[in-house]
């Protein structure tokens, strides 16, 4: 993972743990062939509530450490699932049901995963 690739993630995840993200996993799509970006951050909250607090949280995060803005923020106006495209990442906020629905990390499984253990 490249150094500015890396210091994206690793904001995002700090602003995922502020509001108390949990099953945080890191998906490296760097060496995939036709990918749309660098790297999938995914985790879920547990309350439509909580996702717009994350998603807030990690927009805040991104502007104040990397004066990074999202290219585009999808799905803030429900929070089930929230997509926030940071062009070379992108972060993926999930109610339980949807991301399990969705099953975003099996449609990756070959790409290298990195679980976050959860911060309690």
């Amino acid at each position: 993972m490249t150094e500015n690739v890396k210091k994206l993630v690793d904001t995002a995840v700090k602003g995922i743990q502020e509001k108390k993200g949990r099953s945080i996993n890191i998906i490296d799509m760097e060496g995939m062939e036709g990918v749309i970006c660098k790297a999938f951050v995914v985790c879920e909250g547990t309350s439509p509530s909580q996702i717009s607090a994350i998603a807030d949280s990690v927009e805040e995060f991104m502007r104040k450490e990397l004066k990074e803005k999202p290219v585009r923020i999808a799905g803030i106006e429900n929070c089930i699932w929230v997509a926030m495209d940071y062009v070379d990442v992108m972060v993926h906020i999930f109610l339980p049901d949807a991301r399990d629905f969705y099953s975003l990390e099996s449609l990756w499984e070959d790409a290298p995963t990195t679980e976050i253990p959860d911060l309690d």
